[in-house]
């Protein structure tokens, strides 16, 4: 009796791990599609040039298991705001002044909702056509999309959404990273050192605080004491306000001469500002002349 135990056991043993092996099998052979982003709200960022007038980018699956699949797959695609909606409350709450907002109709065009992972292969694309003038560095693009249900094709669950992320840059500045210049010189005569951020606005326009004054993130702020900086065919800068500063552009400084030029130094380039001009805040007025300083990576 013993002996017929021990067979028995070793039997149901034997099945029970077939059985496992054969889920996990199942498992491992299953084709599941996943939309292309990352694993924090399923971003995808674009970065893109303003320096052109339309930019082509791509929204990308991929399919998992053992093998490619062995016959064409199609996804559908659908605008969707739900995981913006999910994606402002769980980093913003309330505070609706910070919210990410849906990249305007007019800025893209979705070329056709379906991506098609062909037989024998592992992903699939689909085209955007992208309109980046006019967007604001101070705001969040996102187009919003979600997989439609498909017969015979199994779904990521925790994939079949994303959030394409536009974000703009030009040869000065980009949104995809704090672009902090040093900044040396003279403000009034007296000695002056600092940190600037730039962010770009055209392809060759960037907004920066004026003079020393201290950088707020808010819109009042912002409109009423930041300049443009615009940077010509042959490399002079033209100073304006932004929107409601008094600035006045001085061109007769010689160490100052309102120019950008790109310094290179024991093989390390850099993008440099030189700059003078006086601006009014608070019924005051302030002379500025400096220099802004940035490594450019490589």
């Amino acid at each position: 009796m013993k002996r017929i135990y021990i067979t028995m056991l070793a039997l149901t043993s034997v099945l029970a791990s077939c059985k496992d092996n054969e889920l996990f099998e199942k498992e491992m052979y299953k084709n599941e599609v996943a939309l292309i982003s990352s694993s924090y709200h399923n971003t995808f960022q674009e970065i893109v040039p303003l320096a052109e007038a339309e930019v082509t980018g791509y929204i990308a699956a991929s399919v998992g298991g053992t093998h490619a699949p062995s016959k064409d797959m199609v996804i559908q695609l659908e605008e969707d705001q739900a995981q913006l909606d999910i994606y402002n409350r769980s980093l913003f709450d309330a505070d609706e002044n910070l919210y990410a907002k849906l990249l305007p109709r007019d800025k893209y065009e979705i070329l056709d909702y379906k991506i098609q992972i062909k037989a024998g292969e592992r992903t699939g694309r689909t085209r955007v056509k992208l309109k980046p003038a006019g967007l604001s560095p101070d705001s969040t693009y996102f187009i919003g999309l979600k997989t439609s249900d498909a017969t015979g094709i199994d779904i990521n669950p925790k994939k079949k959404t994303i959030l394409y992320q536009v974000l703009i840059k030009n040869a000065y500045a980009s949104q995809a990273e704090n672009t902090f210049y040093s900044m040396t010189g003279l403000g009034n005569g007296m000695v002056t050192a600092g940190n600037k951020k730039i962010f770009p606005l055209t392809g060759n326009s960037v907004r920066v605080i004026a003079g020393n004054e201290s950088f707020e993130n808010n819109i009042d702020h912002i409109n009423k004491s930041s300049i443009i900086l615009e940077v010509g065919a042959d490399n002079r800068v033209e100073i304006k306000p932004y929107r409601d500063i008094f600035v006045t552009q001085i061109d007769d400084d010689p160490r100052y001469p309102n120019i950008f030029k790109v310094e290179e130094s024991f093989g390390r380039k850099f993008n440099v500002f030189l700059l003078s001009y006086s601006y009014v805040l608070n019924g005051t007025t302030r002379h500025m002349q400096e220099e802004l300083r940035i490594e450019i990576k490589r």
